[in-house]
């Protein structure tokens, strides 16, 4: 596929992508709001100096450190963050507040890039993980604005679908002035789909670099009292359609061994709340929701999580910890924040997203992938039951969390590099 015929078709299907933003509002009212952004169309957008785009809460969180050292650069820099979800830019909003300016990403089509870039005036884009948009990048190139692929991971499973238009794959990545891929081979799959090596470095995952709150132990402290401090606690967290099944089928056979034992349950997006919560009481399990700030009691079998921005608490809080998206295939999310926080972690056989940092956790001996229901319950009924074990197993999680920051260092000193300021 060319570009042109890649602009054609999407040019083609924007009526649908508009129609499928008012779908998804049916259940989701915030994605019908400020819909003109995502045209570049309404108030201007703010002259910014650097645009970082992040699709969604996952890229929020792993770009959280990377807008904090750009917004303590000397000079100060402006930052304009772009989303493409409602829950992307609430997290923004509730990480970083007015200290960063947000937007809709504008959809990839020429005419409406132009119009974001006139209003906008970045002079570098810095798109996060695995976000590859030819116009985007063609639009960046022809007006000599760098573009940098930071903290940049692609699985074997992205690759072959990239390798299906291989002349645009390879064009668009050649757009790239730096791709700062998370593992070597993460690597060495874009410089197979085409991208310039001189171009193409690892630095590691800045998701090693996270920062936790200062206040963090505190409100977990008081979150696990609310719970039940004596009780055994697990969390399955950003959990997907499909899963929620099979985690409350592992939660029943683990009361059958602790009775006592509470599940906090916290889907991944908000619009299942709802509906989570219906097939936890259909399965006779006494539920407590947090958006209603609902007691914990001891009789209480599944606590739902059904807020923004709680999950690094509750997590803190926890005993153990199951990490959605990964026994349905859609890839996994991020082990770490669990890790960083001394809680052993189990993943399930679909964590292609975050291989090697499950790679590397499992290694060592930080965190367990699981194949299905049994074997999830089976390890949690095991962490739960023997403190010294998930003490030892949380513990060797955080010596890796804590061995291998740094990324964020050094991809810093590449953004330097091609600052306008600093470029020679």
């Amino acid at each position: 596929m060319t570009r042109p015929l890649y602009t054609l078709l999407l040019r083609l299907l924007l009526p649908l992508a508009l129609l499928r933003l008012y779908w998804r509002s049916l259940k989701s009212p915030a994605y019908r709001r400020r819909v003109r952004e995502r045209l570049a169309l309404g108030p201007a957008g703010p002259a910014t100096q650097v645009w970082i785009h992040a699709v969604s809460v996952g890229e929020v969180q792993a770009a959280e450190p990377l807008i904090r050292r750009l917004l303590e650069h000397d000079p100060p820099l402006s930052v304009l963050v772009t989303t493409t979800t409602p829950t992307g830019a609430e997290r923004l909003r509730e990480r970083l507040g007015d200290s960063v300016a947000h937007r809709y990403t504008p959809y990839d089509l020429p005419g409406i890039l132009d119009r974001f870039l006139d209003r906008t005036t970045p002079a570098l884009l810095i798109v996060m993980e695995t976000e590859i948009w030819p116009n985007t990048l063609d639009a960046c190139a022809t007006r000599g604005i760098p573009v940098i692929l930071a903290n940049a991971r692609l699985s074997e499973r992205s690759a072959q679908g990239y390798r299906r238009f291989t002349r645009l794959t390879r064009e668009t990545l050649q757009d790239f002035d730096l791709i700062a891929a998370q593992a070597e081979p993460d690597a060495r799959r874009f410089i197979a789909l085409g991208a310039d090596p001189d171009r193409v470095q690892v630095t590691g995952s800045i998701k090693f670099d996270l920062r936790q709150s200062a206040s963090l132990l505190d409100q977990a402290e008081a979150m696990r009292r609310a719970w039940g401090s004596q009780r055994p606690v697990w969390v399955a967290a950003s959990t997907h359609e499909g899963e929620d099944g099979p985690v409350l089928a592992a939660h029943q056979r683990i009361r059958t061994v602790l009775p006592e034992a509470l599940l906090v349950l916290v889907p991944r997006h908000p619009e299942r709340f709802d509906r989570v919560a219906e097939t936890v009481t259909r399965q006779g399990m006494a539920l407590t929701r947090r958006s209603r700030q609902e007691p914990c009691t001891p009789s209480t079998a599944v606590f739902l999580g059904d807020t923004m921005g709680e999950l690094p608490i509750f997590l803190a809080a926890a005993d153990a910890a199951f990490i959605g998206g990964s026994l349905v295939p859609t890839g996994g999310h991020n082990l770490l924040e669990a890790s960083a926080a001394g809680v052993p972690v189990a993943i399930g056989p679909h964590h292609f997203n975050f291989a090697a940092i499950t790679q590397l956790l499992c290694a060592e001996e930080g965190a367990v992938v699981i194949d299905d229901t049994e074997a999830l319950a089976r390890l949690m009924t095991s962490w739960l039951s023997d403190a010294t074990e998930r003490a030892r197993i949380g513990e060797n999680g955080r010596r890796v969390v804590e061995a291998n920051r740094g990324a964020l260092d050094r991809l810093m000193a590449l953004i330097e590099a091609r600052l306008p300021s600093t470029r020679g």
